[in-house]
């Protein structure tokens, strides 16, 4: 009986040998990642329940989970200007599977607020998608003879000082009380809250005056009577609350100032993955369902690029941390 021997590697034809080099090559060259996402996915926010940046990532969350396929869940991992949160997904695997609500907080403030920088706001995440900018708004307690912009420094000056609340040490609200105080020559005394939520049950109270915070959740309170909104400090008015005039228009023309929010994950997280998450995030956007939602929040929608975004990140750091460190705020 006859055997049939297997030819050698070299006995093959050439155009055989090539097909099969060819897809061992394609094979190597598939993306780590070509099955992402597998799992649920993390969104971090970096302050608690019920604040601007947790309502932004849960609307941000339901549509990604639309979009992906898997389910995405929100973590509120609040402390230390956002810095708690910030270094979570910082030390996180880059795999996509734990990413950050990103705003100005966690990225350009809190990090130059502690003794010792946790991590490099640019080069310590991958900056994957900017979802949109809102203005902060200095708003009053109705029973304070407070009503304008104006009315903050001239009752500054006339008690001496005027306490200011914010959602917390470092937050966005603080360091913008920080730099109307420079501006105003004025003593302005920061009362931190650990969140937007417990900052306006005082102001409501009557615990404290003024508060300052991005405008996203407070539009309710001003409709109800229960705060009064003082000015926002875009460089104009917002749509959401025309009425109230722009800082600008009292003359503090150094005060504008907008916080952003984006999608943000450990640095190096492999391209396909943040190509993917990019693109899901800017097809949400273009949604007039999600522009609805985002212009209720007070938040103009903005699609970028990573590159863009991550250009936009680091001018808004070029800024804020000389702030920061100018007005010596320490956590």
């Amino acid at each position: 009986m006859f055997q049939t021997v297997p030819k050698a590697a070299g006995q093959f034809p050439r155009r055989t040998l090539l097909k099969a080099l060819a897809g061992g090559a394609a094979s190597l060259a598939l993306p780590a990642f070509a099955a992402w996402p597998d799992k649920p996915i993390k969104i971090v926010v970096t302050f608690p329940a019920g604040g601007a940046s947790d309502i932004v990532a849960r609307v941000m969350a339901e549509q990604l989970g639309k979009k992906l396929g898997q389910a995405v869940v929100v973590d509120n991992r609040p402390g230390a200007g956002g810095s708690v949160g910030g270094l979570v997904v910082a030390q996180a695997p880059a795999d996509g599977y734990t990413l950050m609500l990103s705003n100005s907080t966690p990225v350009s403030i809190g990090p130059f607020a502690l003794e010792k920088q946790p991590y490099d706001p640019v080069e310590g995440f991958t900056h994957i998608a900017l979802i949109g900018n809102a203005p902060c708004v200095v708003m009053a307690n109705p029973q304070a003879p407070i009503k304008t912009m104006t009315d903050v420094e001239a009752q500054a000056r006339k008690l001496g000082r005027l306490d200011f609340g914010s959602g917390g040490p470092a937050s966005i609200g603080h360091i913008y009380g920080e730099l109307m105080k420079k501006a105003m020559g004025v003593n302005l005394q920061h009362i931190p809250y650990r969140g937007g939520a417990p900052m306006t049950t005082d102001l409501i109270a009557g615990v404290i005056p003024v508060g300052i915070d991005v405008l996203t959740a407070f539009v309710p309170y001003f409709k109800s009577g229960q705060l009064v909104p003082l000015a926002v400090t875009s460089a104009a008015r917002s749509p959401l609350v025309p009425d109230v005039p722009s800082v600008v228009e009292f003359g503090y023309r150094k005060l504008v100032l907008d916080n952003f929010f984006g999608l943000s994950g450990p640095a190096h997280m492999p391209a396909d993955v943040v190509a993917r998450l990019n693109a899901a995030c800017n097809e949400i956007l273009a949604t007039a369902e999600v522009k609805k939602k985002m212009l209720e929040l007070g938040i103009t929608t903005q699609a970028m690029s990573p590159a863009a975004f991550t250009g936009f990140v680091r001018e808004q750091v070029a800024v804020l941390a000389p702030a920061v460190k100018g007005a010596g705020v320490k956590l």
